[in-house]
């Protein structure tokens, strides 16, 4: 059975490549978490008994789109 060649350069650009694209997404990933728990902690607690899904909601005849 023949061993595998040695590793080329191209392989390791490859392989850095991969690294740094997966650094890069792990980053992203934590700066949208953190802003994410920001704008929970700064926005207005709900009123007790209103549903945050409804709450702008007008009942009746709707303006016209355009």
């Amino acid at each position: 059975m023949a061993r595998p060649g040695p590793a080329t350069q191209a392989k390791r650009q490859r392989e850095r490549a991969k690294q740094d694209k997966r650094k890069a997404k792990e980053e992203k990933r934590a700066l949208r978490k953190e802003q994410k728990q920001e704008a929970l902690e700064t926005s207005p607690a709900p009123e007790p008994g209103v549903d945050p899904d409804i709450a702008d909601i007008v009942a009746g005849p709707q303006a016209p789109r355009y």
